[in-house]
């Protein structure tokens, strides 16, 4: 082989890792299959055209919050004084406590808790018309706290401090937009998702990618302590 090649797989292999790093933790945090259910209580009594439009706003709230995050997140911390290695070390810990509960099936319930609050805080507030009620419901609590909620949004930073370069981070931006979006899929066909799944599925997956997301986030407490020791 030459140097070349040999070059160029070298620098090859870090992208390659990030990426899958990526990928795998922002798919346990996100958990696009899990929020089917969640979505269709959050939407309870909507019609097609009304849930689809409430999926493509919140969906569309939530990828801009967490590509803002990810190009901006390294200099919030910053400003505030906070070092990498710190928020990989509390980051690491959030996700393994969100890994605890989905191992322990206590997060669904905590989602499904936050959707119901939202839901009575807007029938005790009254709303106002049909289409401000989309766009609360859009918002809160499907943007926030749902798709993009603490564990996403800490997992996003993480992973962008970590891009050994500007294309690792437009790639981790990409992967981003492409699990959103991958939200939007599952609202849309919700009902679907979830009668196939069945809760005995989404038991299931739920813990396995709790127990993957738990050694996810042990890593990112040791690179974190490596770094604060080095």
């Amino acid at each position: 082989m030459s140097r070349a090649a040999v070059r160029v797989a070298a620098t090859g292999t870090p992208m390659i890792d990030f990426i899958l790093n990526a990928f795998a933790t922002l798919l346990v945090v996100i958990d696009p299959i899990g929020l089917a259910p969640i979505f269709l209580a959050v939407t309870r009594g909507a019609d097609a055209k009304a849930r689809r439009s409430i999926a493509i706003r919140g969906t569309v709230i939530a990828a801009a919050i967490l590509v803002a995050f990810a190009l901006t997140g390294a200099t919030v911390l910053t400003f505030l004084g906070i070092s990498l290695p710190a928020f990989r070390i509390a980051g690491g810990l959030l996700l393994f406590w969100i890994a605890f509960e989905m191992v322990f099936e206590k997060r669904e319930k905590r989602k499904q808790a936050s959707a119901e609050q939202a839901l009575h805080h807007d029938q005790s507030a009254g709303r106002a018309s049909a289409a401000e009620e989309l766009r609360q419901l859009a918002v809160f609590p499907l943007a926030i706290p749902l798709i993009a909620g603490p564990g996403a949004i800490s997992a996003t930073i993480l992973l962008a401090s970590q891009a050994p370069d500007a294309a690792a981070l437009a790639l981790l931006i990409l992967l981003v937009l492409a699990l959103v979006g991958s939200c939007l899929l599952v609202f849309i066909a919700a009902e679907k998702v979830d009668h196939y799944l069945g809760e005995t599925g989404r038991s299931v997956l739920t813990r396995l990618l709790g127990v993957l997301l738990a050694a996810l986030a042990v890593q990112f407490v040791a690179d974190g302590v490596k770094a604060i020791m080095a």
